[in-house]
């Protein structure tokens, strides 16, 4: 009996120091939440980081969008894609409603062999912003070994997805570690955040993303490097299919101006309060669950397409 009373009162601390840490926790969870998605730091991109913003994949979707709100915030732009043509349109209309000088760089990213001429595209440019947008992912969810044409799209989805951004980021970083400020935000998806099977290739190449934007991060965060992994779940773009916007499935538009608000504020993001919340259940589903579900949902938009394609 003598021993009750200490030992009741060894654990009534060890109690209510586990209720003040959990409540301490969750008022700065919260606080955190208030700060990044109510008020967010809209003044912090800007030409101050650097007169030139660089955005690739930049005549559609998310990658415009990013090229319209950093031309609005008065940065001068290089857009770089594919077609030449689609290009100059993009170009011509940011000129037009923004009043900032543009460039154009028009390469294909599933080659290898473009480095040189965006090298000599960007030489002499004060670079702030590089937005490494460009991505490709499947025609329709698949099992590996039954993709269309197997071997040309491992090559397509490593080179575009994977390989653009360690060498564009090559191009761009020595310029910003130098006038010891910059910001990299390169566009991964919620599904380098946890596996996605039938979209494998491409999933585990935005992990990638995701992995390389963090390591960068914490190695030139000193240097007045920012790097930001951006990791959306759906958003209403041509790659993904949607034209509709909802209220989980955002415009490109919309995505954006709620992502570049969490620039400097966090360096790994999904970019939409939506997002935060579906990536929030996703970490915390058993794996089990989780799986059952993703490969539920692929396999029947997978049903869905080859059935369309036979009738067609």
């Amino acid at each position: 009996m003598e021993y009750a009373f200490p030992m009741a009162g060894f654990l009534y601390w060890v109690g209510a120091s586990t209720v003040a840490y959990v409540a301490l926790r969750g008022s700065y969870s919260l606080f955190r939440a208030f700060r990044v998605w109510c008020v967010g730091n809209e003044a912090w991109v800007s030409p101050r980081l650097g007169e030139w913003a660089v955005v690739t994949g930049s005549t559609d979707g998310i990658g415009k969008s990013y090229a319209e709100e950093l031309a609005k915030r008065g940065m001068k732009i290089v857009l770089i894609s594919r077609s030449q043509d689609r290009l100059n349109q993009v170009s011509s209309d940011i000129q037009e409603k923004f009043k900032v000088e543009t460039r154009t760089i028009a390469v294909d990213f599933s080659l290898d062999d473009i480095y040189d001429k965006i090298k000599t595209g960007l030489s002499g440019l004060e670079i702030g912003v590089l937005v490494n947008n460009v991505g490709l992912s499947y025609e329709y969810p698949e099992y590996f070994l039954e993709i269309p044409d197997l071997d040309n799209t491992i090559k397509k989805l490593i080179n575009i997805n994977v390989l653009s951004v360690c060498k564009m980021t090559r191009l761009v970083l020595p310029g910003m570690v130098e006038r010891s400020k910059g910001a990299i935000l390169n566009i991964s998806s919620a599904s380098g955040m946890v596996p996605v099977p039938l979209l494998t290739i491409y999933s585990a190449t935005k992990a990638f993303v995701d992995f390389f934007s963090q390591c960068l991060h914490e190695e030139y965060k000193s240097k007045g490097i920012f790097v930001q992994s951006v990791l959306p779940f759906y958003v209403a773009t041509k790659l993904a299919k949607i034209r509709k916007p909802t209220l989980d499935k955002p415009s490109a538009e919309t995505f954006v101006k709620s992502a570049i608000k969490t620039v400097g504020l966090q360096s790994r993001t999904t970019g939409y309060v939506i997002h935060a919340l579906l990536g929030l259940i996703s970490s915390i589903l058993p794996r089990w669950i989780y799986f059952k579900i993703t490969i539920g949902l692929n396999k029947s938009v997978r049903n869905r397409f080859l059935k369309k394609t036979k009738k067609n």
